[in-house]
């Protein structure tokens, strides 16, 4: 084995085909969605314990800008999991495997997540 190769270890230097973006963002939606499931299972918690804690989460849903916020991070961190999600179901199918086809369903993948999110963003707020 050459213990001569170049070894790259600043990641910053290297540029990441755009299929391997779309990859890496739904890890990190997956991600975004479980720790997210805080703050929606208290919510819920908090909705089903009487008429007073459903009128508390639906007003703090309403009148609250950070909850919002986060409701919105957590629609769009949905929205493109899912969206990646079936790009990958197709790819595990030997569909959009080759070079040229993988960037496409990439950016057909983020145009229409960026479109889902935008509607969402314009649902919640």
């Amino acid at each position: 084995m050459n213990k001569k190769r170049p070894v790259n270890l600043d990641l910053r230097t290297i540029k990441q085909p755009l299929p391997a973006i779309t990859s890496i963002l739904h890890r990190v939606s997956g991600v975004v969605l479980f720790v997210g499931a805080i703050f929606m299972m208290y919510a819920l918690g908090l909705s089903l314990e009487s008429q007073a804690g459903f009128d508390q989460a639906a007003a703090m849903l309403t009148d609250s800008f950070i909850a919002k916020f986060i409701a919105w991070g957590l629609t769009s961190a949905l929205l493109y999991h899912f969206f990646a999600g079936l790009k990958h179901l197709v790819m595990d199918a030997g569909y959009w495997e080759e070079i040229e086809s993988g960037k496409a369903a990439a950016k057909a993948t983020l145009t229409i997540a960026v479109v889902a999110i935008l509607l969402a963003g314009v649902w919640i707020w």
